[in-house]
């Protein structure tokens, strides 16, 4: 007989603490909870900022205030500039995104479920992942030219291979119980795995997917060094080279703000698919 606390953990009647999940419904799993405890470093840090520009601790070229950032925004917006570059850089990650989220799971799925695909394919897709993101800018450049087809290319380089591991390994570790369960019940191949393995590696794969999508907003500072002359990378930029550190910090902000929102409505659908599928 053992008795539960309120901190998760257990104690057996020979007195041995034992780790326990802690109960459905914790204070600490409310919607509410979660949004003050995540806001609270970010407050932090900017009442931070704030302090040390106030103090004179930086210069205003090395660190502008944060109502010279706001300033910054509010001219570009005035210009109909910033939401130009929030929109194209946000369409460039998203489409590069699915690409590679869709390549991913397809290269992932092949190599997890044939040996012959593993042997033949695990070893050159792992080289190609460790080749970093700006050596691919000039091959890029060469075969696509500047266009929007070769900033695209690059961000879903960017997304294929966190999707390609996780989903590869994940279905290497099916339970054979299960997959023999399926096949028993007649389904072979396609069958099989949209029925049995697919949905057994949902949470996989959602991982794969997350951190596939902030691969992309990883990536698209890179591929939007490809002559661009809209979006956040351009705006990071062109503001170093202009020597406009406001503008510099708004793009760093406007990027950290996008990819954890971005990752917010994923985290949504995951949820979604773990309680339909698992």
């Amino acid at each position: 007989m053992s008795q539960a606390s309120s901190t998760g953990v257990a104690v057996a009647a020979d007195d041995e603490p034992r780790l326990v999940p802690p109960p459905a419904g914790a204070w600490h799993e409310r919607p509410v909870v979660r949004v003050l405890g995540g806001a609270l470093l970010p407050a932090t840090l900017l009442a931070l900022w704030q302090l040390v520009t106030s103090a004179g601790v930086f210069s205003a070229v090395q660190l502008p205030a944060p109502g010279a950032v706001l300033e910054a925004a509010r001219g570009l917006i005035e210009r109909d500039l910033l939401w130009q570059h929030v929109h194209i850089s946000t369409q460039r990650v998203l489409i590069g995104f699915a690409v590679g989220a869709a390549i991913g799971t397809a290269l992932g799925a092949l190599v997890g479920l044939s040996r012959v695909a593993d042997l033949l394919l695990a070893p050159t897709v792992g080289a190609l992942r460790a080749v970093p993101s700006l050596a691919w800018v000039p091959l890029l450049i060469l075969w696509l030219k500047i266009g929007e087809d070769s900033k695209i290319t690059l961000i879903a380089i960017g997304a294929t291979f966190p999707v390609f591991t996780t989903v590869s390994l994940a279905l290497r570790h099916v339970d054979r119980h299960l997959v023999e369960a399926g096949r028993a019940f007649g389904l072979r191949r396609l069958r099989l795995f949209a029925t049995v393995q697919l949905p057994a590696v949902v949470p996989a794969l959602f991982s794969g997917l997350r951190l596939a999508l902030a691969q992309s907003w990883l990536f698209l500072v890179a591929a939007e060094l490809i002559a661009s002359s809209q979006g956040l990378g351009y705006l990071l930029t062109e503001s170093q080279n202009n020597g406009r550190t406001d503008r510099l910090l708004l793009a760093i902000v406007l990027l950290a703000m996008l990819g954890k929102l971005s990752d917010a409505v994923l985290g949504v659908v995951e949820r979604w698919a773990v309680r339909r599928w698992t």
